[in-house]
């Protein structure tokens, strides 16, 4: 081996084959884009600060569709490029020497469409009037050049000029808005590493109200013709913020942002420091409350605590699904116990054959991942109780804030909190069809 490489096709992950680059890891994204709604052009400059890591002939970002004009590496000339439909290739004028740090800015424009996948379109969609960014699993490169790896977290800069009637909400901080000749220019600073798949733009006619949760600065942005519905649902946030700071650990951002568009969604879907819900999941009467909990549960679990590879969702799902029904239990209605075996009678009914800590691709997404996921969790709090469970959550978001981590190391960490072996337990739950039986509360 001469440790000469053109780069690896792609991040390694086998849930997303062709997803993710090797070869080098990304430290910092700045966008600067310019977009205009009524004909769906977007323009955009990328700085990425990136390190490599071996000798690098060339390389490869994922981008979608949109076309690149341009491709420069600071500090050299001539680097030249070629795309495919979802790959930017760039050939530096030198090749780029091992572990070292290296910036591409790139300028590119088009108009972005979701990217087509096996759970349905992905990445920047149209609303009615504005734009939604939904990237899970893979959907990042239809707005920006990226490295789209879950475990590649960076931080982001990220401005966007668009017309003044328009409101932007992004990951971050909020750091500067500005009019300027009808445009509205909104730059946002998200400093704690987020991988691409949380990162998000989101542009529509909102109203925004700030608020403290909890002591966490809150935004909300909302149509404003469904202003009362939306105070009404999401009024008890302080309320499910200080329950889940006391029982998972301080609040891992600078502040969290739901944004309630006026289209109707299928689901919510969570982002780094935000959530995005449809305006059907508004409707006065709190009747998507658990979906609350679950996406602001996600800013620990799954955010902070971000994967290592695809296969381990559950931590993601496992935990914000759990964190519906400990909601549950604190605001009076059905107990977590109580909930778990409701919901572990409704699985012995449905088909078992899913390895919920390695469910395959198709299935990544599968309700079952996030039931069972939780029951899993359950199980481990009947069995070790409530004052080593709990300490075992805030030690586990504390020991991988802002980090990636994988079952093995959640499995390592919670033997330290049990005096007995929990290898039968994490073994029936995570890697067997077989239903296994909830133990009894003590």
């Amino acid at each position: 081996m001469s440790g000469r490489s053109v780069g690896a096709a792609t991040g390694g992950d086998p849930y997303l084959a062709t997803n993710g680059n090797g070869g080098y890891r990304v430290e910092h994204y700045t966008l600067d884009l310019r977009y205009r709604p009524v004909t769906n052009r977007l323009e955009g400059v990328a700085t990425i600060l990136a390190t490599s890591t071996q000798v690098l002939e060339r390389f490869s970002l994922d981008l979608s569709r949109l076309r690149v004009n341009k491709v420069r590496i600071e500090g050299q000339r001539g680097a030249r490029f070629s795309q495919s439909t979802h790959k930017l290739t760039v050939t530096p004028g030198r090749p780029l020497p091992a572990d070292a740090p290296f910036t591409v800015v790139i300028e590119y424009a088009g108009a972005p469409t979701p990217r087509s996948s096996r759970w349905g379109p992905v990445g920047w969609e149209e609303l009615a009037d504005g734009v939604i960014v939904a990237a899970q699993p893979s959907g990042a490169s239809t707005w920006f050049p990226c490295n789209d790896v879950v475990s590649d977290k960076a931080g982001y800069s990220i401005t966007v000029t668009t017309d003044a009637a328009y409101t932007v909400l992004c990951n971050g901080v909020l750091a500067q808005h500005r009019v300027v000749a009808g445009h509205g220019v909104w730059r946002f600073e998200q400093t704690q590493p987020t991988a691409t798949y949380l990162a998000t733009v989101q542009i529509g006619r909102y109203a925004t109200v700030a608020h403290d949760w909890d002591g966490v600065p809150g935004t909300i942005a909302y149509p404003k013709l469904i202003e009362q519905r939306v105070f009404a649902d999401f009024g008890r946030l302080p309320e499910m913020m200080a329950l889940f700071q006391e029982i998972f650990g301080p609040y891992p951002f600078d502040g969290y942002t739901i944004v309630v568009t006026p289209d109707i969604l299928e689901m919510p879907l969570e982002a780094q420091g935000l959530a995005i819900f449809g305006s059907n999941h508004a409707d006065g009467d709190a009747g998507s409350e658990r979906l609350v909990a679950h996406e602001l549960a996600h800013q620990w679990f799954g955010n902070s605590v971000g994967l290592t590879r695809w296969k381990d969702i559950w931590l993601n799902e496992g935990f914000a699904c759990y964190s519906e029904w400990l909601w549950s239990e604190h605001a009076g209605g059905m107990t977590a116990d109580g909930l778990a075996r409701q919901f572990r009678r409704d699985l012995s009914g449905r088909p078992l054959d899913i390895i919920v800590g390695d469910p395959g691709a198709t299935l990544m997404f599968d309700d079952r991942v996030y039931k069972r996921g939780a029951l899993t969790l359950h199980a481990l709090r009947t069995t070790i109780g409530d004052g080593p469970f709990f300490d075992l959550l805030r030690d586990w978001a504390a020991t991988y804030r802002h980090g990636t981590a994988t079952t093995s190391d959640f499995r390592a960490l919670a033997a330290t909190f049990s005096a007995s072996p929990l290898d039968r337990l994490f073994d029936g739950w995570l890697l067997a069809t077989k239903l296994p039986r909830l133990p009894k509360l003590p």
